[in-house]
């Protein structure tokens, strides 16, 4: 179910590690932690240079993909349909 609430109400601490919508009822956990099984090696975060190329990269990358020509399989498919 999708709820239309903005959540401008606030959220109330019901208990620790969950708060609720005021005016919907809806239910935020605000301390969860990811849990990893012991042996696995750490988690690399790149350096903030890096990831805001990278995510400028993708950004261009998916902003010049219509101009490509990336569907030219489905049309031997529509003309061999008709």
């Amino acid at each position: 179910m999708r709820s239309t609430c903005a959540h401008r109400g606030g959220w109330s601490a019901r208990t620790r590690g969950e708060a609720r919508c005021r005016d919907c009822g809806t239910v935020r956990f605000t301390d969860y932690g990811a849990l990893r099984p012991p042996g696995l090696p750490d988690a690399l975060t790149p350096k903030r240079r890096d990831a805001r190329k990278a995510d400028s990269a993708a950004a261009a990358w998916m902003a010049n993909l219509p101009r490509r020509v990336v569907w030219w399989g489905l049309g031997s498919v529509a003309v061999g349909a008709g």
